[in-house]
């Protein structure tokens, strides 16, 4: 928007009806005072100026915006009969005048210049946005590459750790079999089983997001019943943890199209994080139900839970709540994988959680997805 400042009605008129033919949006202000308080209330692109006015002048009124912060950017255009005044233009450009017109005002050679002004305004607006787009997408790969040194260093102490068990008991089972201490074999052998698993879930884990990373993650889609399903889970797992119970409160008879390895993994995926972060529990819920054509699947835990700030970024790429990284394993890729693979179903994955009250991971799955070609 332009704003006009000049005491002479007329000259506003002429110079509003000039501008607002060729599309210019027009503000007008009879006084330098008027003048300050419309700056402060809203932004202007360009402000013509008129030097000479009974009160605050054309200089005065310039550079007090000249100390605006939010008229900063605004520029100038005196308006003057005095062309012949060196110190007249001399005082304009050092109070924050960017250009001269002189009165009588040639309207073709002020419309010339409000355009170049526009122009510049413009092309200077688009280098900061592109400014800004680059210091953002400079910061987003500089988080990027912090996050991969960081997952890197964790997936190298996860694949160790259990490597490091394994070796370890595998060394106490032959002084075991030299005994002859056969309880002690089985419990030990138990807990080589029980680290392999958990090295076999980390190796799963990789392999998969480096199939996300290139497009390769297969899927093999069909319709299938979910309740069994999930009640083949709940058996799993409540054999692989018998302190826990594993409740399902709701079931769902229709059937669903999609992989069912693939959102098998999901809920034991949720289920894994629901147990690992409920110390001091013993009881998780399994949630199903049919919502408006859509089912619903929960894993609902009584744990720790987790702040709002927390639930926005948990499904991204590398992500770990570091109040709890050091107490809980992990490499902050396996609920990415779930999102990738419940968006993969055209579906929608989400949390619902209260710090110190546990927390209910879900996802939709659409009844009737098309069956799109598998990639």
């Amino acid at each position: 928007m332009i704003l006009i400042v000049d005491d002479s009605r007329e000259n506003i008129i002429s110079l509003k009806k000039v501008l607002e033919k060729n599309n210019f949006e027009v503000d007008t202000a009879s006084s330098g005072e008027e003048a300050l308080k419309k700056v402060l209330k809203r932004s202007y692109i360009l402000i013509i100026l008129d030097v000479q006015m009974p009160g605050m002048d054309g200089f005065e009124v310039a550079e007090a915006i000249s100390g605006y912060s939010k008229a900063k950017e605004t520029a100038i255009i005196f308006l003057s009969a005095a062309s012949t005044n060196i110190k007249l233009i001399t005082r304009g450009y050092s109070s924050g005048g960017l250009d001269y017109i002189t009165k009588p005002v040639d309207m073709n050679i002020l419309l010339l210049k409000v355009k170049t002004f526009y122009r510049i305004y413009e092309q200077s607006r688009e280098l900061k946005e592109m400014q800004k787009a680059l210091l953002e997408e400079i910061e987003y790969r500089k988080d990027a590459e912090r996050k991969k040194d960081e997952f890197i260093s964790i997936a190298s102490h996860e694949l160790k750790t259990p490597l490091t068990s394994v070796k370890g008991y595998i060394q106490l089972l032959e002084r075991s079999i030299d005994k002859e201490d056969i309880p002690t074999v089985k419990n030990r052998l138990y807990k080589v089983q029980d680290h392999i698993e958990k090295l076999n879930i980390l190796v799963a884990d990789l392999l998969d997001i480096s199939k996300i990373e290139s497009g390769k993650l297969k899927f093999n889609k069909k319709y299938f019943p979910i309740d069994p399903l999930l009640d083949n889970i709940i058996e799993v797992m409540q054999q692989s943890h018998p302190d826990f119970k594993i409740i399902k409160t709701e079931s769902v008879l229709q059937n669903v199209y999609g992989d069912d390895m693939r959102i098998e993994q999901v809920i034991i995926n949720f289920i894994t994080n629901a147990i690992k972060y409920s110390p001091g529990t013993n009881e998780i819920q399994i949630i199903a139900r049919l919502c408006n054509e859509k089912i619903y699947i929960a894993v609902k835990d009584f744990g720790i839970g987790m702040s709002k700030e927390h639930q926005q970024k948990v499904f991204s790429k590398f992500y770990r709540v570091e109040e709890t990284s050091e107490r809980f394993q992990g490499l902050g890729i396996g609920l990415y994988i779930c999102q990738q693979i419940i968006q993969r179903h055209k579906g929608t994955i989400g949390v619902k959680s209260s710090p110190g009250e546990g927390s209910e991971f879900y996802f939709y799955l659409p009844l009737n997805a098309d069956q799109e070609e598998n990639h």
